[in-house]
C-alpha cells in the first residue's frame, strides 16, 4: 500500500512539473548516498534505505537512482558534509547536529532542541514557519555547496541509560556519558563529562568502563545495541530530543543539473520517508520497553524537580551560546517566535498526553 502511495505521488510530481515546464530530455542521475547510520538500525538508519528503494522503484520513469553506502564504505561518516560539498560524492545522509565542528553549535537547532518542539510542531516550523530557509542558509553562510532536503524525523529518544538510579543531581556529577547535541551542554553543566561516540563505539566503551552511561536513540534502536545487557536503569522522557530531524545533502551542482521532475521526486519522497519513519517509530517502541523490563531494566520517568533542573540549565546554555554566536540566538529566536504562536493552538487543541499528566504527580 505505502509503495503504491509513493509511486502515485511520484507520478503526480512528474506530471505537475512536466505540465508547467518545457519538455526536455532528462539525463540519468545516480545519487551515491553514504549514510551516517547503518541501515540495520530500524527507524533510524532504515529511512534512507526506504527512500532509496522507493526512488528506485520508479527509476525507469524518472531516470533517477539512489545507491546506498553503509557507514565508512565510501567516505567516513564525519566527512560526509565536506565530501558532498566538494563533489567527491554527490549526496550524503546526515543531521546538522553531527556537524557542529563545521557549522557551529547553532546547527544542532535543526536536529533536536531540548524542551523544544515535538515532531508535528517541528515539521510545521521547518515547512511552514521559515525553518527550512534558515536550515539552507546555515550551509550557504558557511560556504558549503550543498542543497539540504529534510528527509527523516524520529520519535523522542530515551534520555539516558545508567548503572544505578539517579535520585538527584549529585548522582550525575562526575559521570562519563555518551551524549548528543545541545543536551550534552546541559549535562556538562551538571558535572557530566560527555563524548559523542558512534553507535558501534558505545557498547565496547561501556564494557571496558571507558564511559559510565549513555543515551543514543529510541528503545528499538537501543535494544539492538545491547545497552540493556550492561545498564539496568533507562530514563524518560526525551527532554533533550523530543524529535530529531535528518537531512539528505545533494551537491548543488548535481542538484542544478537534475530536471525539475527529478528534484520534485526527491522532495516528495523525502516527505513520504519522514511520514513512514515517524509512523513506524511510534508503532514499535513499546514492545522493546516491555522486553527490557522482562530482562531486569527499570524504566524511570524523571521527577518534576529533575526536569525543572534540566530546563534551568538549558536556559543557561541558550544564553551562553547566544553570547558566543549571535546567529545561534537569531535562529533560536525565530524558532521560539513560531513556538509562541503555535502555543495558542497547542493549548486549546489537544488533550494532555499521559506523560504530561505524569509530570504533575
Amino acid at each position: 500500500m505505502k509503495n503504491s502511495i509513493i509511486k502515485l505521488s511520484t507520478a503526480v510530481a512528474i506530471a505537475v512539473t512536466m505540465a508547467s515546464a518545457p519538455v526536455v530530455a532528462e539525463k540519468r542521475v545516480t545519487l551515491k548516498l553514504p549514510v551516517w547510520f547503518g541501515t540495520h538500525l530500524t527507524g533510524l538508519g532504515s529511512t534512507p534505505k526506504w527512500f532509496a528503494d522507493n526512488i528506485n522503484s520508479s527509476s525507469n520513469i524518472t531516470k533517477l537512482k539512489v545507491k546506498i553506502y553503509e557507514p565508512g564504505k565510501l567516505v567516513p561518516a564525519k566527512e560526509i558534509l565536506e565530501s558532498v560539498s566538494k563533489g567527491q560524492v554527490n549526496a550524503g545522509w546526515s543531521t546538522p547536529g553531527y556537524n557542529t565542528g563545521l557549522l557551529g553549535t547553532k546547527a544542532s537547532i535543526f536536529s533536536a532542541v531540548p524542551f523544544g518542539p515535538d515532531a508535528p510542531e517541528f515539521l510545521a516550523w521547518v515547512y511552514y514557519g521559515g525553518g527550512r530557509d534558515l536550515w539552507q542558509k546555515l550551509y550557504d553562510d558557511n560556504g558549503y555547496n550543498v542543497h539540504a532536503v529534510p528527509c527523516s524525523i524520529i520519535s523522542p529518544e530515551t534520555s539516558g541509560w545508567f548503572s544505578k538510579e539517579i535520585k538527584g543531581p549529585e548522582d550525575l556529577d562526575g559521570l562519563r556519558m555518551r551524549f548528543f547535541g545541545l543536551g550534552a551542554l546541559v549535562m556538562e553543566k551538571l558535572g557530566v563529562s560527555t563524548s559523542l561516540l558512534s553507535s558501534k563505539e558505545i557498547f565496547p566503551a561501556l564494557e571496558k568502563g571507558a564511559i559510565d552511561a549513555t543515551e543514543f536513540s529510541m528503545p528499538a534502536i537501543d535494544k539492538l545495541l545491547g545497552f540493556h545487557k550492561i545498564l539496568k536503569h533507562n530514563y524518560y522522557p526525551g527532554w533533550h530530543q523530543p524529535a530529531t530531524m535528518f537531512d539528505l545533502l545533494v551537491n548543488k551542482d548535481t542538484w542544478k543539473n537534475m530536471s525539475s521532475a527529478q528534484q520534485n521526486v526527491v522532495e516528495t519522497t523525502c516527505k513520504a520517508a519522514m511520514l513512514d519513519g515517524l509512523a513506524m517509530g511510534e508503532a514499535i517502541q513499546f514492545p522493546y520497553m516491555e522486553s527490557n523490563a522482562e530482562k531486569g531494566v527499570t524504566n524511570h520517568y524523571w521527577s518534576k524537580e529533575m526536569l525543572a533542573l534540566f530546563k534551568e540549565k538549558w536556559d543557561e546554555v541558550v544564553a551562553e551560546e547566544t553570547a558566543k554566536d549571535p546567529e545561534f540566538g537569531k535562529i533560536y529566536a525565530e524558532l521560539m517566535k513560531f513556538r509562541k504562536g503555535y502555543g495558542v493552538w497547542n493549548e486549546w487543541a489537544f488533550l494532555p498526553r499521559p506523560g504530561t499528566e505524569r509530570i504533575s504527580k
